[in-house]
């Protein structure tokens, strides 16, 4: 309510809020009055002390009033007027406590701030009696390291101790007594303890009354199932124990922990005293008391005659009733506190039998004793036998559980019941019966047992307290509460010679329907946002006036869970003097303790267990409060005021003195009074005074509050009823199950989950109400506006479980069990149903009755409204209260239209069978079934002959019947179910022959209906459209539309659905998932058949077309044949990867499922049997065209010169291998492996190829049917090579050639294999022998029988062609070619968004600069061409352009065959061809795209006022044009990428003269700079004598190296960086201006180098750069270097590079 918004707690004065108003007692004495002095402000809290007040004011101020004894300066220590706790100012207080006799003050940050009393150090204080002031109290956690201070949110005081809760949900304690709940005797305790006992607890709230100490906890969740321990964990006697009584065995599980004691006279002279100036509070009044100090004593201390007989001959100091002593390892401490040795014990207890017995008779005692108390009781009441809230549930007892188990026990093991109890040990049988381990066993240690044990298995006792259900605590009062389940309790077995009881194994034939826990299990949605109500109640501290509700009068050292209220969902806790008070979320009262005065609200007995509170019917209970002797109770009264009733003594107030009369009330009496003071939100109570705190009413706004909040209350006690009354009697009916069936049985527990988990959100929101009620109110902080999902998603759920099981009958099926349950007395059913009428039959009132939650969401609606009208228009609160007010509204009249959906389905399934016979003779049963679904709504039927089949035959029957999820067409014999997500209708146009049609698409079929009339059309159409578009949305709008939105008037015409194909031979059984268009697949989806085969990826029109993913299972090799990429008409086309189960790899282009295109196969690993790769062009799933194909494992024979010369011989050297070479032997992957690279034909070698092998052999010829046939050239690594004709692989057959080494060659016929000795007829000739024959040495050239460079990798290029659009080579058009691109990229980008390599941002941004279209108009000048190549450098650096990914693909098929055993120096000209050739042919492209670039050697102009003139523009005269070449433009993109595998070639190819070479260099560069110039005939001119070092000039002297020249050096040396012949000229073209530079600065005057100047100065540079490759990079350049440069300036310095080469290879030293 900030900014303009003004709400009415803002515009309401001071006195309008938080009114305060003070009274004593009843009756005419009990008048409010307003306190006086607090100068309108408003009061948020109060405190009551014994004799004092504390108040806590809005804005954090703390008051006082009242007799404060500890304030010296007071006037007569009487304040009757509000005091400011100035100690207290600018600390902002969040909420106070009050003891007897001190206080205790929160602040915002968690700070404590206690004064008053401090006689029991309450007050945190030591060696101090009174703490005038506040101070502040460290706490701080010694667990943690270093300790951490704790954040305290709620503060408790008692007489002689406090307690505070941390915001970690821990209690910490200090003070005196037993009510602190620590292990120890060392009292007081002035420093604050953690109360190790509730550690790892959720606490909620904590109280405290005089001696006692109350905790609310949540309940723990029993996620994890735990061994439950055999014996108590404290006392350590057995949990379960057995007698074997005649014919049967009796196990009991009631142990009970007797470790609550009173405190010994020794205790109470050692613990602190009460003040002289006061009586304590705790002490009763005399008046009032029948027995003595002695007989309020436990009586094993002072009563030797209650003792069993075999207690009585032990001595004192053996009973449990002694405070001081041990456990079972301990021995007894004196009264002194020092250990006694004398007598040790090694149990505890002398006889168990005898302490069971002696506790039986001490819970008669203490009931005895609380009667006495009660003056008003004449005699003992008899126990109840079930619990108060639970009506008498009219059938009769269910069987027990444990006798269900031996009974299905035994039926298995057999009739003897020996074997039965055998197969079961009580372990089992526990772990049986306590099915959810929820609650704990809790038995408290004795003081003696030290603190440091108790601590270090808390955690443990923890977890195994958590495993034992039901056991947290077997007081004495818990015991005689669960007397009436006796049966429960205690387990029967038959004798071990006894059969089975016949009754029981009668029973086991009933089917029983599975337990449906009624209490939602924690963890959902609503647990994160609202309080839990699994709760439970722990106390600890005096208990002589059964103020702990524990059954008995025993104190208790360590907090006991009252086990009575752990399922009473208890929400408030309040502690008096002597007495305890709990309010649950259904608004009723507990009370125990103390009844002296009536202040229980009730005179059942006894008082030491917690009994409601006898308020009258119908009244519900939201806020409690406790004094000394009195009780307040805060109700829903008329008109939603709220009504105060009060309980207890009636104060007489006599000449000024305030004393307790001798009346008190029988049960709690209604102030009257009170409704005058207005709207009261909070009580509190103290002493013999009682406090209110209300507000006005302004605007109705506090009027409407209590509304929602009293009109919550009324709705979840409504719940709480059905649920207590109806549901939980009828689920444990024995023959439930059988009589509803399967299905209604799982409806109806469904149904019932659903309902408890609606009346617990409504519980739980009750609690957030009432907690709002005492707040701020401000109204932003509802639950209802902040979390309304949580609420309308609980009701429809709700609603939707009701309405399946409507749907079934469930209602008409449950009547008779019902009838049954009540007797056929209804009136329970019918008064909870809100039906006058007694003929209502029970099936109605159920139904009734099962649906009146929905109605409360109207009342939501209204209430909001009503809110909202107190608001602004304007304001959000308005428009945030009128949303959630409309959504309630909206919902509730959508469910009321599902409830008669779910009524309409009904009827028509009742009538279903008559309908059926009439349209079908056959199947009615069967076809009933299938159709008939709890969650199927029908919407309409065409029984009325209002719809049918066009062209339907005269005899057929077709009944359409429409539901919410699916189209039925039922026929005489058969019926379809068409799901409405797969189903599109559409009306026929009024041309058409039928007016009237609708038109029918599913996913597999399509037909025409034809409607009766206009009408009926427009009503089928519309009711088709409406359910498909529900069905598609999954939940409908209920919510009204926005303002200016339009109503879809048909549903969308694409969507996402799911379907099973049946009809459809190809897609027979298989599952679509994905998107949909007017019937077929088309978008995205998944598709799955049953043999396991999956497609994921891109549909068109039913079939998959686009990117995708495909997986075939391999039974035989137990793997799964993979494919991803692209599809077209449901076929696998275009690129793709496959991934055969055989572990093969193919990685290409597809066209009908087959491989087709360009692809490359990886056949094996490197470390299988047969490893092979082939890349190549594939034609129908075979090898066609060129490829090469690489086999690593292939031993081929290897030759050696042969050093005789025989004619017609057959030299058997030849059939040896070098001995340093093994070749058979070696296994595959390293040693062996040839390369083919050719034509093929049919998976076949075919036409012309070559074949190098890892051993240096070379291959180029012909090859026919896999095999070498015909002409062909042999290499061997020695240059011995053979020329002529082959018949097989590296056979020799017919003429030939053979060459040696040293160019003596054969001539003649050959035949053999090669490396295996060959057969030679034939002349032998030696043209090196004489000068004159030097001539005719043969000169072999090779390339001539390879494949030609353009025919290579054809395929790779034609795919570019054809995404491009072009048929072939140049054919298409170039604004369709650019389209293509666009929409490649747009494609690609979209399919690999994921993908790491993508999702940088500057790739992105090249990708969108690419899809710009470059506008090249007109003639080509420099800047259009600079256009030009910048967008070839960022199409070929991406692979999602046509041109990368040629680009990529070429370079992958150009290291595929230059690399490994392609490195061959034989390869290089084919290598530098086939690089030519890819210039070429991506030129052709380049100018395809942009048709006004020229041809290649063309000129083209230069801007003239261009400052950078490129270096080749100085090799014309003419500096305004260029020549614009393919190496130019290309080469850049292309040789980078192609560098390494070309530059090993020319390493491998000049690997002799480089060593020359090389060796060369190092001998001559080991002299010194001077004498190298020298002996190099540089001119002395030339020869620098000083050079400049880091900016020193320095003197060259005759020994100094490596300074003269030094930056030409250096430049020369950047050549082995660069990759293009043009950048490496460029190098080369800088040396030489580094030399001249150099020599200019030497000479001083202008010079022009003439050849034999600069020759002599170069070989020194050349010389001095030690570029280890030099040959390889001169042959590089003259290879590839551009034309157009080789007669320029820098044609000239590379010839000059190349001759200084070559003369280092023949200079001498000498």
């Amino acid at each position: 309510m900030s900014g303009q918004d003004t709400s009415p707690r803002e515009e309401e004065s001071p006195q309008e809020r938080g009114f305060l108003q003070v009274w004593t007692g009843y009756g005419s004495t009990g008048i409010p009055e307003q306190l006086p002095g607090l100068g309108g402000k408003v009061v948020l809290q109060a405190a009551l002390g014994t004799e004092h007040c504390v108040l806590l004011t809005e804005g954090g101020e703390v008051y006082s009033f009242g007799h404060f004894p500890w304030r010296l300066e007071c006037n007569a220590s009487e304040l009757a007027v509000p005091t400011l706790e100035q100690a207290l100012t600018g600390l902002h207080v969040v909420s106070v406590a009050a003891g007897s006799h001190h206080s205790g003050a929160v602040t915002e940050d968690g700070a404590v701030y206690m004064w008053g009393d401090n006689s029991s150090c309450q007050c945190a204080v030591q060696g101090e009696s009174q703490v005038p002031m506040p101070t502040l109290v460290t706490i701080s956690d010694p667990e943690t390291s270093p300790p951490e201070m704790t954040r305290t949110v709620q503060l408790a005081c008692g007489e002689q101790h406090t307690l505070a809760l941390s915001s970690r949900r821990e209690v910490w304690a200090w003070g005196s007594g037993c009510q602190l709940g620590l292990v120890t005797t060392a009292f007081p305790m002035a420093k604050p303890q953690k109360l190790e006992h509730l550690a790892g607890r959720v606490v909620m709230q904590i109280a405290c009354g005089a001696h006692h100490s109350l905790a609310l906890v949540q309940r723990s969740s029993p996620h994890e199932k735990r061994q439950n321990p055999e014996k108590c964990h404290h006392c350590h006697q057995l949990l379960l124990t057995m007698m074997d009584k005649e014919d049967h065995v009796i196990i009991s599980d009631s142990h009970y922990c007797p470790l609550g004691m009173a405190l010994s006279d020794t205790e109470r002279k050692h613990s602190p005293q009460i003040p002289d100036h006061h009586r304590s509070p705790s002490e009763p009044y005399p008046h009032n008391h029948v027995m003595d100090a002695h007989n309020t004593e436990l009586p094993w201390a002072g009563q030797p005659e209650h003792l069993p007989n075999a207690a009585d001959k032990a001595e004192p100091t053996e009973f449990p009733g002694k405070a001081e002593e041990g456990n079972s390892s301990s021995t007894p401490l004196e009264p002194d506190g020092a250990v006694n040795n004398a007598r040790p014990r090694s149990s505890q207890y002398p006889d168990e039998e005898a302490v069971k017995e002696y506790l039986k008779k001490l819970s008669d005692i203490s009931q005895v004793d609380s009667s006495m108390k009660s003056a008003h009781l004449s005699c003992l009441q008899p126990l109840p036998t079930s619990e108060d809230t639970c009506p008498s549930s009219p059938s009769s007892a269910a069987p027990s559980t444990f006798n269900t188990l031996v009974v299905s026990c035994a039926s298995v093991v057999g009739e003897k019941v020996a074997a039965t109890y055998e197969a079961l040990s009580l372990r089992k049988v526990v772990n049986y019966y306590y099915p959810s381990p929820t609650a704990v066993v809790t038995c408290i240690s004795s003081p003696a047992s030290g603190g440091s044990q108790h601590k270090e298995t808390r955690e443990e006792q923890m977890k195994m307290e958590e495993s034992m259900p039901d056991k947290k605590s077997f007081s004495l009062g818990d015991i005689r509460e669960q007397g009436s389940e006796g049966i429960c309790r205690r387990l029967s077995l038959p004798g071990l010679l006894s059969q089975v009881s016949p009754r029981l194994l009668r029973k086991t034939g009933h089917a029983r329907i599975r337990t449906v826990s009624l209490t939602p299990t924690p963890g959902s949605e609503a647990d994160a946002h609202l309080p839990s109500l699994q709760t439970e109640l722990w106390t600890w501290g005096r208990g002589k006036e059964g103020q702990l509700g524990h059954g008995d009068i025993l104190p208790r050292l360590q907090p006991l869970c009252i086990k009575s209220l752990s399922s009473k969902e208890v929400v408030q806790v309040a502690a008096g003097a002597h007495h305890s008070l709990a309010l649950t979320a259904r608004s009723q009262v507990y009370s125990w303790g103390s009844n002296t005065y009536g202040q229980l609200g009730h005179a059942e007995s006894p008082t030491v267990m917690p009994r409601l509170v006898k308020i009258p019917e119908g009244v519900r209970v939201w806020d409690v409060a406790a004094g000394q002797g009195h009780s307040l109770f805060l109700a829903d009264g008329e008109f939603f005021q709220p009504n105060v009733y009060y309980s207890g003594q009636q104060v007489s107030q006599e000449a000024g003195n305030t004393d307790l009369g001798h009346t008190f009330t029988q049960q709690p009496v209604l102030l009257s009074v009170c409704s005058k003071l207005g709207y009261i939100n909070s009580l509190f109570a103290g002493g013999q005074w009682c406090l209110t705190l209300a507000d006005r009413n302004v605007m109705g706004y506090i009027a409407s509050l209590h509304e929602l909040a009293s009109s919550e209350r009324r709705f979840h006690c409504k719940l709480s009823d059905v649920k207590t009354q109806i549901l939980k009697p009828l689920l444990g009916l024995d023959n439930l199950a059988s009589t509803l069936g399967p299905t209604s049985s799982q409806l109806l527990q469904d149904t019932a989950s659903k309902f408890s988990k609606l009346c617990y959100l409504i519980g739980q929101h009750t609690v957030t109400l009432n907690k709002f009620l005492h707040s701020s109110k401000d109204v932003k902080t509802l639950a209802m506006l902040e979390h309304s999902d949580i609420f309308l998603d609980t009701f429809k759920e709700y609603s939707s479980s009701v309405g399946n099981f409507a749907v079934v009958g469930g209602f008409q099926a449950l009547a008779k069990p019902t009838v049954e349950l009540f007797n056929r007395n209804l009136q329970t059913l019918q008064l909870l149903s809100e039906v006058t009428d007694e003929s209502v039959p029970a099936a109605d009132l159920l139904h009734t009755l099962f649906y009146i939650p929905i109605k409360h969401l109207h009342e939501y609606a209204r209430v909001l409204l009503k809110l909202a009208t107190c608001f602004e228009v304007v304001s959000k609160e308005y428009h945030k209260l009128q949303e959630v007010s409309c959504r309630c509204e909206a919902l509730g009249l959508y469910l009321k239209k599902k409830r008669k959906e779910a009524e309409y389905t009904y009827k028509f399934w009742k009538t279903f069978p008559g309908k059926m016979t009439a349209f079908l003779t056959r199947h009615v049963s069967t076809v009933s079934e299938s159709l008939r679904k709890p969650e199927r709504r029908l919407i309409c039927e065409s029984s009325n002959r209002g719809l049918t089949l066009q062209h339907a035959g005269r005899f057929s029957i077709n009944w359409f019947i429409l539901f919410n999820d699916a189209l039925v067409h039922a026929q005489f014999s058969t019926h379809h179910v068409f799901p409405l997500v797969t189903l599109w209708v559409e009306p026929l146009s009024e041309e058409t022959s039928s007016p009237n049609a609708l038109r029918i698409t599913t996913a597999e079929e399509q037909f025409i209906l034809t409607a009766a009339s206009p009408q009926e059309k427009t009503k089928w159409l519309r009711a088709i459209n409406q359910a498909v578009d529900q069905a598609l949305s999954g939940a409908p709008d209920i919510l009204a539309p926005a303002p200016g939105s339009v109503m879809r008037a048909e549903p969308p015409i694409s969507r996402t659905a799911s379907y099973t194909f049946y009809k459809d031979q190809r897609l027979k059984e298989a599952t679509y998932e994905g998107r949909w268009l007017a019937g077929k697949p088309h978008g995205k989806g998944v598709l799955r058949w049953p043999d396991g085969r999956t497609y994921s990826g891109d549909f068109k029109n039913g079939l998959e077309d686009g990117y995708g993913e495909y997986i075939i299972p391999s039974k035989a090799l137990k793997k799964n044949d993979h494919y991803q990429g692209h599809w077209k008409e449901g076929k696998m086309h275009g690129h793709g990867i496959y991934n055969y189960a055989t572990g093969e790899v193919y990685e290409g282009c597809f066209q009908d499922n087959m491989r087709h295109g360009h692809g490359l196969l990886r056949s094996g690993k490197l470390t299988s049997s047969c490893p092979s790769m082939f890349i190549g062009q594939w034609a129908q799933d075979k090898k066609m065209g060129y490829g090469v194909f690489d086999d690593i494992t292939r031993t081929p024979a290897i030759t050696r010169p042969p050093p005789a010369r025989r004619v017609g011989w057959s030299w058997p050297w030849m059939s040896q291998a070098p001995s340093s070479v093994q070749l058979r032997d070696q296994p595959a992957g390293g040693t062996g492996g040839e390369k083919y690279m050719g034509m093929w034909l049919d998976d076949v070698r075919h036409g012309n190829g070559v074949v190098v092998t890892q051993f240096g052999l070379y291959y180029e010829g012909a090859f026919s049917n896999n095999k070498m046939a015909g002409y062909g050239i042999l290499l061997s690594e020695d240059d011995t090579s053979f020329e002529g004709e082959f018949s097989d692989d590296w056979i020799l057959n017919g003429k030939g050639i053979l060459t040696m080494p040293n160019g003596d060659y054969f001539e003649g016929t050959f035949s053999g294999e090669w490396g295996a000795g060959i057969k030679v007829a034939g002349t032998y000739f030696k043209p090196n022998l004489y000068e004159c024959d030097r001539e005719k040495a043969r000169v072999l050239k090779l390339g001539k029988l390879a494949v030609h460079p353009d025919e290579k990798w054809k395929a790779v290029f034609d795919e570019c062609w054809s995404q491009l659009g072009c048929e072939s080579a140049g054919q298409g058009d170039v604004l369709r070619a650019w389209d293509n691109i666009a929409v490649c990229l747009t494609t690609s980008r979209r399919q690999h968004k994921d993908s790491p390599d993508f999702r940088s941002r500057s790739h992105a941004q090249t990708l969108e600069s690419l899809e710009v279209i470059p506008q090249i108009v007109g003639p080509i000048t420099w800047d259009k061409y600079e256009i030009i190549r910048k967008y070839l450098i960022k199409a070929c650096d991406t692979p999602l352009h046509p041109l990368g990914n040629l680009l990529e693909t070429l370079v992958a098929v150009y290291r595929m065959t230059y690399v490994g055993v392609g490195a061959n120096r034989r390869l290089l000209q084919q290598a530098v061809n086939e690089i030519k050739s890819y210039l070429t042919r991506i030129f052709q492209l380049v100018r395809f795209l942009f048709p006004d670039l020229p041809d290649g050697g063309s000129l083209i102009p230069v801007t003239q006022d261009r400052k950078e003139i490129g270096n080749e523009e100085r090799d014309f005269p003419d500096h305004g044009s260029r020549v614009i070449t393919s190496c130019g433009l290309l080469l850049p993109v292309l040789l980078p990428r192609l560098y390494p595998p070309l530059f090993t070639l020319y390493a491998l190819d000049n690997e002799r003269e480089e060593d020359i070479y090389w060796e060369c260099v190092l001998r001559l560069n080991k002299q010194p700079d001077l004498s190298l110039l020298g002996f190099l005939g540089v001119q002395q001119k030339f020869w620098p004598y000083a050079v400049s070092i880091q900016g020193e000039k320095k003197e060259v002297q005759s020994i100094t190296k490596e300074v003269c020249y030094a930056s030409a050096i250096e430049s020369l040396q950047q050549i082995s960086t660069t990759f293009t012949p043009a950048d490496k000229l460029d190098v080369i073209q800088q040396t030489f201006e580094e030399i001249t530079q150099e020599v200019l600065t030497m000479l001083q005057e202008d010079f022009l180098w003439s050849m034999d100047d600069l020759f002599p100065v170069f070989l020194y540079v050349v010389l001095r750069a030690r570029i280890r490759n030099l040959g390889s990079e001169v042959h590089l350049i003259e290879d590839l270097m551009d034309p157009s440069v080789q007669h320029g300036e820098q044609g000239i310095m590379f010839t000059t590079l190349k001759a200084c080469y070559y003369q280092i290879q023949h200079e001498k030293l000498t």
